[in-house]
């Protein structure tokens, strides 16, 4: 009896290993197979952006208000209307052409004193002799007084063909060297008495000249080409003098008077 009984154990525990060796081996095949999860890929970053190139700092024209003052309220309103000259009287930086003591006064309305006893004219004079002149780009102008240089930069902006005559050698070449240091390298500067005009580049399609003598030098109106203008004071040095327009036909001069004016006197061998 008891043998049997062992036996009958023995016989159950096999029957147990057999179906739980079933379930191991059945029970994986059974289950689903798992979805693979796709790993996160890595984004790369964006490359750090190059550091903007600092912007060139651009020169600061702390005159240009005063100067664009300047042209509406002393020009402009007294009636020169010549586009091409109100445009660069606002461009060219008269406080440049002026004694460093003055240089507060450079926009004012009146001439200034520029040394040797000669002085840089009132910005409407300027203005209304550049005007009267009629300038064309190419246009061949020959200047009388070179002064400071202002009159000759104003002259070379309009994109004349500039050529300018001073007499006091000090003065020629301080305005030779402003006027290069300034860009304005086409203009030539001659240190001579300019009561003889600059016959070597003759003729020419204007004249200005920016200091009196007592009569109109037949020089210049010789280096005059036909259907060039003239402009030019004349009168006795300490009072007024008339400024001329001269305009050439031919042979002949025609005059307009374009009022009263006070300039230094044309010094020289005349």
């Amino acid at each position: 009896m008891f043998k049997r009984l062992i036996f009958g154990l023995l016989g159950l525990l096999v029957v147990a290993l057999i179906v739980i060796g079933l379930l191991f081996w059945i029970a994986p095949r059974l289950l689903p197979e798992p979805t693979p999860v796709p790993l996160p890929t890595a984004t790369p970053l964006p490359p750090s952006p190059s550091p903007s190139p600092a912007p060139t700092p651009t020169p600061t024209d702390t005159f240009a208000e005063v100067r664009a003052a300047m042209v509406t309220n002393q020009i402009e309103a007294r009636g020169v209307k010549d586009a091409a000259v109100l445009a660069v009287m606002r461009k060219v930086p008269r406080h440049r052409f002026v004694p460093a003591e003055y240089i507060s006064a450079a926009y004012e309305d009146h001439p200034l004193p520029i040394g040797y006893g000669q002085t840089i004219s009132q910005p409407y004079i300027v203005a209304l002799m550049t005007q009267s002149l009629r300038i064309k780009p190419g246009d061949k102008a020959l200047e009388i007084g070179t002064g400071s240089g202002y009159q000759a930069a104003i002259l070379a902006e309009l994109g004349a063909e500039t050529y300018t005559v001073e007499i006091i050698p000090e003065l020629a070449r301080q305005a030779e060297a402003r006027l290069r240091e300034l860009g304005y390298d086409k203009v030539q500067v001659l240190n001579a008495d300019g009561y003889y005009g600059w016959q070597e580049h003759a003729p020419y399609d204007a004249i200005i000249v920016t200091c009196a003598p007592d009569h109109l030098p037949q020089p210049l109106v010789g280096q005059l080409r036909d259907g060039g203008r003239l402009v030019i004071p004349i009168g006795p040095q300490g009072a007024f003098q008339t400024l001329w327009l001269f305009e050439k036909h031919g042979e002949e001069l025609t005059s307009t008077n374009l009022g009263d004016v006070v300039f230094v006197p044309l010094t020289g061998g005349h």
